[in-house]
């Protein structure tokens, strides 16, 4: 697996680009996004659609065709700098192949951010258009307004990443060691679901593989390691991240499905990584090569994630 081109970091005055790329937002939440973007000295700009809600499906964003139309405008956008996602949920992988990635390519490389759902993106991006990206708290997100640690982290990440270059979880070793790989993940029940289809992967060969999810039962993410397993996807990993598990089963009980599916691969995996569906999450960049030391909880970037 290669390094990714990285996206030039941000400065002051910067344009940035909120997009509900899934499911509906409250306005209030997204008005307090854009405070706290606006304290960064960031420009945020909110697409037109951003605020619609779906007439039929109460779990969208608007329709299909409207929220891939404000990502793919945003993203074309050459005044535009960044583009983040307002929230997760559901609905990228219904308006994904709306998209002109010939033209986004064209557009080319800016800063994206989101989670949750948006693993979706994170794939499509890494695939379509060679691009790194950032996995981090999304704009109208409860972390994102209201917890300091996840919006300083987010900060340093986007304005000065040579700062957080060795990303620090306080993690424990499932399975200890240390491995050098390219980062790439997200949501494991979006990674299982997007197997198939033209923007994923066609495996985590040579990476470091990044996996949280929220509001799933044993036996369902123990579904989606063993689809991941059977499909070959996981063959020549390098490393595990164990992110949060938020509205999942106790983690007492997660564990040792996580060593039984994970433990035979042979790799360093560490657990309680603190990204993804937790307070104060970390932003973890996708497509930059690292070191993961398992032992000391630890993420080390050969590269700052963004230029």
């Amino acid at each position: 697996m290669k390094e990714l081109v990285r996206p030039a970091r941000l400065a002051p005055g910067a344009r940035v680009a909120i997009v509900s790329t899934s499911g509906p937002v409250p306005e209030e939440r997204i008005q307090a996004g854009l405070d706290v973007l606006r304290g960064w000295d960031l420009e945020p700009v909110v697409a037109p659609h951003a605020l619609d809600r779906h007439g039929e499906f109460a779990y969208l964003a608007g329709a299909d065709a409207d929220r891939a139309a404000d990502l793919q405008n945003a993203w074309c956008d050459p005044t535009v700098d960044a583009v983040l996602c307002a929230r997760g949920g559901y609905g990228v992988q219904r308006m994904i192949e709306l998209l002109d990635w010939d033209a986004m390519r064209a557009a080319g490389p800016k800063v994206f951010v989101g989670f949750s759902d948006c693993t979706v993106l994170h794939e499509a991006f890494a695939t379509r258009l060679g691009l790194a990206t950032l996995y981090g708290p999304v704009a109208a997100g409860i972390d994102f307004i209201k917890n300091a640690r996840a919006q300083d982290r987010l900060r340093a990440t986007l304005f000065a990443p040579e700062t957080v270059r060795t990303i620090a979880s306080g993690g424990t070793p499932l399975v200890p060691g240390r491995a050098r790989g390219v980062t790439l993940g997200g949501c494991l029940a979006l990674l299982a679901t997007e197997l198939g289809t033209p923007h994923a992967r066609p495996s985590a060969a040579g990476g470091l593989l990044c996996l949280e999810d929220v509001g799933e039962r044993t036996y369902q993410l123990d579904r989606y390691l063993t689809q991941l397993s059977r499909a070959g996807w996981l063959e020549g990993v390098r490393g595990v991240l164990l992110g949060s598990w938020d509205r999942c089963s106790d983690y007492a009980e997660l564990r040792p499905m996580f060593a039984d599916r994970l433990g035979g691969l042979g790799v360093p995996v560490v657990e309680e990584f603190g990204f993804g569906h937790c307070s104060g999450a970390l932003t973890i960049p996708f497509g930059v090569a690292a070191e993961l030391d398992a032992d000391t909880g630890t993420l080390t970037l050969d590269e700052p994630a963004l230029r």
